[in-house]
């Protein structure tokens, strides 16, 4: 659910066209001098320690902070961090308890001097460590961070050839700090943004970060999620930046340049070696957190409507999908289910608590899930429970001394601030109370951008209820005024904000209100939903000590820890699908690899067609989902006959890797790697994929090439130098030389997923629901390069309980398996080799059947199976077509292995060998 005005005002629509001026197209002001270097030393701990002077004040956005304290630390091999701030006085940063990381050191530190200072006293000199050298320039001071290895500059604050006035500049209000780049660097990140020109940055495109309830439909606007880092990409060499301010920001890129203007905290830049983007975001979640540990039905299909008006429609829709042999994990409620839009409640009318518990207690019998939505807005009334127990504990944000008022769905309401300890408490007992109510399984956080359907100082008429909010055109029934009087409502620099720079407090809480201990809304903004996602993660785990499942809006740096997220209200049209991919990997880049957006689009009605064509792309997103707007029509996967079709194709395929998803998502939780991939994460070396934004990869061997224009069927698809192989059609073979595009026929009913060479890949049968499917008997497909007479793959699975709170080996509930092969001359072999194989044993687990592809000779004989018992072994050799360019089409480089009938315990070592004879 979002706010309902899909037309946007008309200032909005002509930024959209591109009219609108934004400060990256202001002509330069000079806004700032520059500071010196004025005295330098290293701590015991090997950092170092400066201190910076104002070479001469300038009154452009306020008076410049006259000393900096610089500091600069190699905190691990692989990260360094650059931090600027106030050597007087404590500015905000993003708070160490909501992102724990290394404290810096005390402002007093270095003592300020008296009187003159010396002009020059510090030459240019180098700090160095394994991954990165510093070098500094006195005056103007700049830095410069290399690569130690090779001495490639990746960081240059020096000035912009392109900015005569660029420099550091520190003021209370207005920090800026430029970076100079190479023209070959290509660069990813920089989000929430809804990027016209695919995932790789765009020159001249703004970049806001800054929490906002903006839909996704609109393009290159600050969106949900406040996300400053990005990845740099030369050469096949990665490396990461990420500059952790939670303030308002404009990054202007101008390919040879990027420019951080910041409305407030710190300059705390981290810098992460990499070299490849896998290991670049491996060493950024080692800072901020890794991903979070997400059950195993959250990989199933889910369907979710707002307009689901009562409980036998949501009856009927779970009905309706198995009656179509669509697979179905969960079914979600937006708000209809509650009493006049207000959180932790039920309408007694539309969904009576004793049908919805009988009704829960069918679909949890055979395993489906139920996920419910609550947004932060708290209604004032004082029959609501939640509501005067929060007043009672005091734990909402304050304006003026009294809670701050604002207009969501229930009308009037009150926002809990979650920096405040006794809220997180009192939000984990709401949770408690409404699970004992609804057994829900999962919890979707909504519009906490905080989004606000009125602006500025807002108080409740008197004599007057809020109505709850009915449809399109709903005015806000409180009396509130703009607030422009104190500098936090209205700062001297004004962001980008909403694409036409309007008040930051527009539409949200209003940037002069107080958090706990003091903290200004115009500093903590962007937290807004980060602290909501801890809150309520602390409150779903202490439950039961079950996994949590919480679906995120509004995202922040660490925010993938806590949550999953989907990418906002997107429009059922074919740019939109496009844009969707770009937003997901986006995402992965940014530590939230559970992420998905709406399947057919949020609204308004998608086309047959275009729904034919999303669900396979959407079957293929990490978190899959369904889910449309109270005004469209009905879209459910089985409303068209040739949608239920595709969905069966697509998600059938999708049922069949939960094992690999899973496994992937192992993977991120403990090495921060994305489950959706752009396909230079794999390749690199391969500068052609580094604009490709219309494919994706599934972990490092699974690509993805959908539809995405209307009335085609067919592809046109880029694939890296190797073997690829069809998952749908394994005698299909691809074996690109250096990298080429094919057409690929995809008809209404296809979508193309290949699978790399050297890959093992473990799948099983399917089925309509992921608990059945995890427990039929497994494949193992492993591809070698096609008809190779030598080659190696490897793969992994990992197993446990799901309902675990962790993700990890040595609970006795969890079971991991490395699997191996090697062709050498014509003898194959294929074994595995297990960690805490007990769990798998426990459960039964199989490897029932071997597919191998891409080996060369014409029969295979001699099989040999040691260590394990297996069944009535079957063995089928079949010849494969390779294509090695359009319209070459060649049958006999190449076969495929199928042996079948096996009885290979998952939880057991095991090895298979054969020879293949000509």
């Amino acid at each position: 659910m979002s706010t309902i005005f899909p037309l946007l005002p008309l200032a909005f629509l002509i930024c959209i066209l591109g009219l609108c001026s934004s400060p990256a197209s202001a002509s330069p002001t000079k806004i700032g001098n520059g500071y010196r270097l004025i005295s330098l030393e290293e701590t015991p701990d090997g950092a170092l320690l400066g201190l910076l002077q104002v070479n001469q004040k300038n009154s452009v956005y306020g008076p410049d902070i006259p000393y900096l304290q610089l500091f600069i630390k190699h905190e691990t091999d692989d990260r360094l961090r650059v931090r600027i701030t106030d050597a007087q006085k404590q500015r905000w940063e993003v708070p160490y308890n909501l992102l724990p990381r290394e404290g810096p050191p005390p402002l007093s530190k270095l003592a300020i001097p008296i009187g003159r200072t010396p002009r020059d006293p510090i030459t240019t000199s180098d700090y160095s460590g394994s991954a990165f050298t510093v070098s500094y320039t006195a005056n103007p001071f700049s830095f410069k961070v290399k690569r130690s290895s090779t001495g490639e500059t990746l960081f240059d604050t020096g000035s912009d050839p392109t900015d005569p006035y660029s420099s550091l500049v520190f003021k209370d209000q207005y920090l800026e700090l430029s970076t100079r780049l190479p023209e070959d660097a290509s660069l990813y990140g920089l989000g929430e943004n809804t990027q016209p020109h695919g995932i790789k940055l765009y020159p001249n495109d703004p970049y806001t970060l800054y929490t906002t309830d903006i839909s996704a439909i609109n393009l290159n606007m600050d969106l949900y999620g406040a996300h400053p880092v990005y990845i740099d990409l030369r050469a096949g060499k990665a490396h990461g930046v990420l500059l952790l301010n939670s303030n308002g920001m404009d990054v202007v890129y101008r390919g040879n340049s990027l420019t951080y203007k910041v409305i407030g905290g710190v300059l705390d830049f981290y810098f992460f070696a990499g070299t490849s983007p896998l290991s670049v975001v491996d060493q950024y979640t080692q800072l901020i957190g890794r991903p979070a540990p997400m059950p195993y039905w959250s990989f199933g299909f889910h369907q979710c409507r707002w307009g689901y008006h009562n409980l036998s429609v949501v009856e009927d829709v779970v009905a309706n999908y198995q009656k179509a042999k669509i697979p179905l994990d969960v079914i979600w409620n937006d708000d209809d289910h509650m009493d006049g839009h207000k959180d932790f409640t039920l309408n007694p009318v539309n969904y009576p608590r004793p049908k919805l518990l009988a009704f829960l207690d069918r679909i949890h019998s055979i395993g489906m899930k139920y996920v419910v939505i609550i947004d932060p807005g708290i209604g004032i009334n004082s029959t609501y429970g939640v509501y005067r127990r929060g007043l009672a504990n005091d734990v909402f944000i304050k304006y003026e001394g009294e809670p701050y008022v604002a207009q969501v769905w229930p009308g009037a309401v009150n926002f809990p601030d979650f920096l405040n300890p006794r809220t997180v408490q009192w939000w984990g007992d709401e949770i408690r109370r409404f699970h004992e109510l609804v057994p829900v399984d999962g919890l979707w956080i909504d519009m906490n951008e905080a989004s606000n359907f009125c602006s500025g100082k807002c108080t409740i008429p008197k004599g007057k209820q809020c109505p709850s909010g009915t449809g399109p055109g709903w005015i806000c029934c409180l009396d509130c005024k703009n607030i422009t009087n104190t500098r936090w409502d209205d700062p001297p620099y004004k962001i980008n904000a909403s694409g036409m720079q309007v008040p930051i407090g527009f539409k949200t809480i209003a940037t002069s209100a107080v958090h706990y201990n003091g903290v200004l809304e115009y500093d903590a903004h962007s937290l807004y939903g980060f602290s909501q996602a801890i809150a309520t993660h602390k409150g779903l785990q202490g439950l039961q000590g079950k996994r949590p499942f919480i679906l995120s809006r509004s995202t922040f740096v660490g925010s993938g820890k806590y949550a999953a997220h989907w990418t906002g209200d997107n429009k059922g049209t074919w740019e939109d699908l496009k844009y969707s991919i770009s937003t997901v990997l986006n995402f992965g880049i940014f530590g939230v690899p559970m992420v998905g957006s709406d399947i057919c689009g949020f609204y308004p009605a998608p086309t047959e067609e275009l729904c034919n064509r999303w669900i396979e792309v959407g079957a293929f997103y990490p978190f899959s989902r369904d889910h449309a707007n109270f005004y469209s029509p009905r879209q459910e996967l089985y409303q068209w006959e040739s949608v239920a079709e595709s969905a069966r194709n697509a998600l059938g395929l999708r049922y069949k890797l939960l094992p690999y998803l899973y496994t992937l998502s192992y993977e991120a939780h403990t090495t921060g790697a994305p489950i959706a991939r752009p396909v230079f994460f794999s390749f690199p070396e391969f500068a052609e994929s580094y604009s490709l934004s219309t494919q994706f990869l599934l972990g490092s061997s699974v690509m993805i090439s959908p539809v995405l224009e209307q009335g085609k069927t067919e592809v046109t698809a880029l694939f890296a130098p190797g073997s690829w192989y069809s998952l749908f059609d394994m005698t299909q073979v691809i074996t690109s030389k250096g990298g080429m595009y094919v057409t690929l026929d995809a008809p209404l009913h296809v979508v193309n997923v290949h699978v790399y060479e050297s890959t093992i890949l473990p799948m099983q049968q399917g089925g309509m629901l992921s608990k059945e499917a995890r427990m039929t008997p497994f494949t193992l497909v492993i591809t070698f390069p096609a008809g190779a007479s030598d080659g190696q793959a490897k793969g992994k699975l990992f197993l446990d309980d799901d309902e675990l709170p962790e993700m990890s080996l040595g609970n006795g509930r969890s079971s991991y398996v490395e699997f191996s092969a090697m062709s050498n001359k014509g003898k194959v072999k294929v074994w595995s080799e297990v960690q805490q194989g007990d769990f798998a044993m426990k459960n039964g687990w199989i490897v029932h059947r071997l597919i191998v592809l891409g080996l060369g000779g014409t029969t295979a004989s001699g099989l040999q199976i040691d260590e394990v018992s297996a069944g009535e072994v079957e063995v089928n050799v079949s010849e494969q077509r390779v294509l090695e360019k359009e319209g070459d089409i060649r049958g006999t480089k190449s076969v495929m292995v199928d042996i079948s009938g096996l009885k290979l315990p998952i939880g057991k070592n095991f090895a298979v060998s054969w020879k293949m004879g000509v």
